[in-house]
């Protein structure tokens, strides 16, 4: 299996399309692993050269329990593989990666996707009573060390949505959700510390100059929907797109709807 070391750790990556296309790099969501992205690789390798991979403490990377940057793990797969420039493609904390990379490095990318990112530095949003509870009971299960029950949860909270009942949910997106968030169980004892932005992202996503598309599923959690409205205020030119029927796993959930958004706006900006 192909793996990139980078200082106190090996990123397991994955390649599809040709290398002489534009280049899309995708960065997983923290309740899944590169995974995640399957239902919508084949359409995109038709155009592109995808490259992805598990961030660390993820998926099938390893990693030392070190202070590392993830802005600089994405940049050194990028140089191993000899890829100057790439749009970047991020969910949830990855989307926070991908809004961190274009505010230090925005001349290594070509455009910015954050599909409904989180926002480094952005100022405390109040939860509704919903997402209260669901974070207790995160709380609770970590206190327990209750591995499954605590990635069960997340799900729940992340993939299914605080305002969506789990059995009016596709059972089959269900269990797959579970499935890729359950996988990372095998990490959770792994305790690499993620630098920060500093200055964070928050009064500085005013600068990026590349072409954006901010993107949110219509259940995410109350802080996501109000930093997707703060993207598409602040980011020049920012497109937007709001998807029905899906929280914070659209490329899982809604993979058709989600490649209606992105396709034509990477052709719209040859991309």
């Amino acid at each position: 299996m192909p793996h990139a070391d980078v200082p106190g750790g090996r990123l397991y990556y994955e390649l599809d399309g040709e290398a002489s296309r534009p280049t899309l790099l995708l960065i997983h969501a923290g309740i899944a692993t590169l995974r995640m992205w399957d239902p919508i690789i084949d359409a995109l390798a038709s155009t592109h050269h995808i490259v992805r991979f598990d961030t660390r403490g993820f998926g099938e990377s390893e990693s030392e329990d070190i202070e590392f940057s993830n802005r600089d793990d994405a940049l050194r797969l990028l140089d191993q593989l000899d890829v100057e420039r790439a749009t970047v493609v991020g969910a949830a904390r990855g989307g926070q990666i991908a809004i961190d990379l274009a505010v230090e490095h925005g001349d290594r990318l070509a455009g910015l996707v954050a599909v409904g990112a989180n926002i480094s530095g952005f100022p405390e949003v109040e939860l509704s009573d919903a997402e209260e509870a669901l974070f207790e009971d995160l709380d609770e299960a970590w206190q327990n060390r209750d591995w499954p029950v605590l990635m069960d949860t997340e799900v729940r909270m992340w993939a299914v949505g605080p305002g969506r009942d789990p059995d009016d949910i596709d059972p089959d997106f269900l269990e797959a959700a579970r499935k890729l968030n359950r996988f990372n169980i095998a990490r959770i004892e792994q305790s690499p510390i993620p630098r920060p932005l500093e200055p964070p992202a928050f009064d500085r996503v005013v600068d990026i100059d590349v072409p954006a598309l901010v993107v949110v599923g219509e259940h995410d959690l109350t802080p996501t929907l109000v930093q997707f409205e703060y993207l598409a205020e602040q980011i020049s030119h920012a497109d937007t797109c709001r998807l029905d029927d899906t929280a914070g796993l659209p490329t899982v959930e809604r993979p058709g709807a989600f490649l209606a958004c992105l396709e034509p706006w990477l052709e719209r900006h040859s991309l």
